[in-house]
């Protein structure tokens, strides 16, 4: 795992899980009958993807992959950014959230990404 920090992905990812668990029962049973479909949408979109992020964020510990505290800090921050639009809103924030919420996408993918290339630095150097 990452020198920096090494912790943090593991950590992040099971509290965006437990987060995401309640998030979700919470949407299904609480919410169903005060939210419309759009509404409740976002909030499963929301669910979903904070969900993934998650598995991957305690992925990414299991790989203790040197220099991992950047891809980790990138998916942590855009799942939760992500997420908290998309949930803000459904619960009837402005809907100017809305052109927030793609930077959290943005960041997810930047997150991604920044593995990738920290995975191909690794391999590059062994024999």
């Amino acid at each position: 795992m990452s020198d920096d920090l090494p912790h943090f992905p593991l950590l992040a990812g099971a509290l965006l899980a437990a987060l995401g668990v309640a998030l979700g029962a919470f949407g299904a049973h609480g919410l169903r009958s005060l939210l419309d479909a759009t509404a409740l949408a976002w909030w499963q979109t929301a669910v979903q993807y904070q969900m993934w992020h998650a598995i991957g964020l305690i992925a990414l510990a299991a790989l203790r992959l040197r220099g991992s505290l950047l891809p980790a800090a990138l998916l942590a921050a855009g799942t939760v950014i992500f997420a908290a639009t998309l949930y803000a809103m459904a619960l009837g924030g402005p809907r100017w959230l809305g052109a927030v919420t793609p930077v959290g996408g943005s960041l997810m993918i930047l997150g991604w990404l920044a593995l990738a290339w920290r995975v191909l630095q690794c391999a590059a150097r062994r024999p």
